[in-house]
């Protein structure tokens, strides 16, 4: 009997230990227990759960658990390092909870060179890097259709601004639904980018002052001001930030920072026929689409699908054993 999971349940256990079941038939399944029940265990095989009868298990052998640490002073120094001290930090990095606010003026420079413009042959919009390695957000429909995308940065070299453009430039993964999309510069001179931290919109409050940087109708660096109208203006089925910040074509893409210099949103649209409602794509939804990024990486031979699809799995009958 098989039954399936939400995507992000899917993915997440991949990155876990895992445990064994051993069958009567000497086949073996590998991967998290969820459940054990009298009767049947359920476990979480990456692409799907299976619910085992306890009936057709042999033995249980669960992930071996990490050796504990050595006491101050007595570390093993032959004793391999764990994985962990060979992992880069976290693919992204979340708001400091001691920020205090600044001013827009004391920001804008520091958070400027992490702000890039996102050009194809189709038009031109914003985004901003979470990562030194050259990997940065943006609209899905800043770049959707379009393979020749680049990405033009503005860094700080003794006290003036130095443009610089980055044609190698991969679509990592994308969400037309979510209207996010991940890219990577890939230019074999780039060097390491300055990024902003990713803070949290359900923390705002009504009334609350933001501010925009990006490159409306290419006007690169443009800083824009307002407030937070709403955090729960709901369109087409998605909840958005609603913002006074002036938001128009070219803005797309780019961050919607609070007053820490933290992302709290990507701003994606306005509304043609009024001025002063501007909105943004909330940054919770932003972390959950990288958290999941292997569930939306871009594929090739499927551009324009939102999700990628995993081969389903093989399976081992008794007689291929003997």
């Amino acid at each position: 009997m098989l039954y399936r999971l939400s995507l992000a349940t899917l993915l997440c256990a991949s990155a876990l230990a895992a445990d064994t079941l051993q069958l009567k038939d000497n086949a073996t399944i590998t991967g998290r227990i969820l459940s054990e029940k009298p009767d049947q265990v359920a476990i979480d095989v990456g692409y799907t759960v299976m619910v085992v009868p306890r009936s057709a298990i042999e033995k249980i052998a669960p992930a071996e658990k990490p050796a504990p640490a050595a006491a101050p002073g007595k570390e093993n120094k032959n004793q391999t390092p764990p994985a962990s001290a060979k992992i880069k930090p976290s693919f992204f990095q979340g708001g400091r909870a001691n920020a205090t606010d600044r001013t827009v003026r004391e920001m804008v420079n520091e958070l400027g060179e992490a702000v890039v413009q996102v050009r194809t042959p189709g038009g031109l919009g914003s985004g901003f890097f979470i990562n030194e390695d050259g990997y940065l957000i943006t609209n899905f429909h800043v770049i959707e259709g379009e393979t020749q995308i680049s990405v033009e940065v503005f860094q700080q070299k003794n006290g003036e601004l130095d443009r610089k453009s980055y044609k190698q430039v991969r679509i990592i993964a994308m969400n037309k639904f979510g209207d996010i999309a991940l890219l990577r510069v890939e230019d074999k001179d780039a060097p390491l980018f300055k990024w902003v931290l990713l803070g949290e919109s359900d923390s705002l409050a009504v009334g609350e002052r933001v501010f925009a940087v990006g490159s409306p109708l290419g006007l690169e660096r443009t800083v824009t001001e307002g407030i937070l109208s709403t955090k729960t203006r709901e369109m087409q089925g998605e909840l958005y930030l609603q913002t006074t910040t002036q938001i128009n074509p070219g803005n797309s893409g780019g961050p919607l920072f609070n007053m820490r210099g933290e992302v709290v949103g990507i701003t994606n649209m306005k509304l043609a026929f009024g001025e002063g409602l501007g909105f943004a794509i909330p940054v919770e939804s932003v972390k959950y689409f990288l958290n999941h990024r292997d569930a939306f990486a871009y594929d090739n031979d499927n551009p324009s699908n939102a999700y990628r699809y995993l081969d389903p799995p093989s399976r081992t009958h008794k007689s291929e054993l003997q």
